[in-house]
């Protein structure tokens, strides 16, 4: 099936051109009626004839916008046949507009082309009409031929460069206004995410103890067993709800915690610790702590939070899927990396874990490392016995602040 020809939209002046035309004509053909002229001594030729460049320049102001560069050629050719009858200021004038008309909206070059040449005509113009006659009057020529065609070019340049700048800094604005939409969105992006999580970390590790315990105590059923994990998911129960509780009044319009509460650091693995083991009661594991790093030693804030929720993180993951055994958290700093080691009992057979874990953890960490350009690695290594270990391994860049500067 054969395509049909598109058709080209029926050619339709601006309505202001359609004016400009139409009241110039007029003008024109009043001027003429009356019998002003623009100019005497042309009797070769009858007076109608002057009607015709002003007919051909008011059609062409039709077109001054939509043609702008073919209107000017035809309008030079009018306004030079001008100059053999008795003339008419009404075709001068529009000539003058079209010369505007074709730097306004004509091409780039055309616009940077138009004004050299109108000015090169204006001063060869001069030259002659002064050489010729060798008289001051015939100065006044080439202001006559300036005025109709170089400053017509020269306003038409100085609109344009207008426009132009104002079309730049309309857009520079709508860019910046769409970046700064941008920095928005990946700002509220950010801080949901920190926010997530800030609250995985804070609570899932109370959640995952409840969870345990909860467990333990259905499966066995003696009143020790009962006593012992009721116990549990009452403190964790109480600690998660003060932390809710506390990250609600962060998070409110407006709100700030009377008593903002310190970012936890490495001098609190060993409560962190301690906590674990109380939750471990059950599970035959046994946590223990081998911190390397030199005494003294202070490293950035975010350094010390990130490490201390990474540790929290694969402590409540070992809870969760860890074997009987031991847990390692090993803390060692050398060439400005604190470099935090996680390892836990590995049973690749184990039935399943003893809470549930959407894997939000392990999110939370790589994050975490990736704010501080740091490494992080985790999985299944060879034990030192040849038994299995599931193994956190993160790299933080941390370079010491106790080192004093040189005065």
């Amino acid at each position: 099936m054969g395509g049909v020809p598109l058709r080209r939209p029926p050619f339709r002046p601006h309505r202001d051109d359609v004016l400009l035309a139409v009241c110039s004509w007029l003008g024109g053909l009043l001027l003429w009626l009356l019998g002003l002229y623009s100019q005497g001594n042309r009797d070769l030729l009858p007076v109608w004839v002057t009607l015709l460049p002003l007919t051909l320049l008011a059609a062409l102001e039709l077109i001054r916008r939509s043609s702008p560069q073919l209107a000017l050629v035809l309008a030079t050719l009018g306004v030079v046949a001008d100059q053999f009858t008795r003339g008419n200021l009404a075709t001068v004038i529009m000539f003058a507009d079209i010369v505007y008309a074709a730097v306004v909206y004509g091409t780039p070059s055309a616009a940077r082309r138009i004004p050299i040449t109108t000015g090169m005509i204006t001063l060869i113009t001069t030259i002659g009409f002064v050489a010729w006659f060798r008289t001051a009057e015939a100065l006044l020529f080439g202001l006559i031929v300036a005025a109709v065609s170089f400053a017509p070019a020269l306003t038409g340049v100085t609109l344009r460069n207008h426009r132009q700048a104002a079309d730049a800094a309309r857009l520079r604005a709508e860019q910046t206004a769409l970046l700064a939409e941008i920095d928005h969105n990946q700002a509220v992006l950010a801080e949901r995410t920190r926010m997530a999580r800030e609250l995985h970390d804070m609570v899932a590790n109370h959640l995952s103890a409840i969870a345990i315990h909860s467990t333990a105590a259905l499966s066995i059923d003696t009143p020790e067993t009962s006593s012992r994990a009721l116990a549990v998911i009452r403190e964790n129960s109480v600690q998660g709800l003060a932390e809710m509780r506390r990250l609600i009044g962060l998070l409110r319009a407006g709100g700030e915690s009377e008593e903002p509460a310190a970012a936890p650091t490495l001098d609190g693995l060993d409560a962190l610790l301690a906590q674990s083991r109380a939750f471990a009661a059950d599970t035959g594991l046994a946590f223990a702590l081998d911190d390397a790093r030199p005494p003294g030693l202070k490293l950035p804030t975010p350094v010390e939070l990130a490490a201390y929720r990474i540790v929290q993180e694969s402590l409540t993951n070992a809870l969760k899927h860890a074997s009987p055994g031991p847990v390692t958290v090993a803390l060692t700093h050398a060439d400005d990396t604190l470099t935090v080691t996680v390892t836990s009992p590995y049973d690749g057979d184990r039935a399943g874990p003893r809470a549930p874990g959407s894997g939000a953890g392990l999110v939370g960490m790589e994050e975490r490392v990736a704010l501080l350009h740091g490494v992080l690695a985790t999985g299944p290594v060879p034990g030192p016995d040849g038994t299995k270990t599931w193994q956190v391994r993160a790299e933080l860049p941390a370079e010491d602040n106790s080192k004093e500067l040189p005065i």
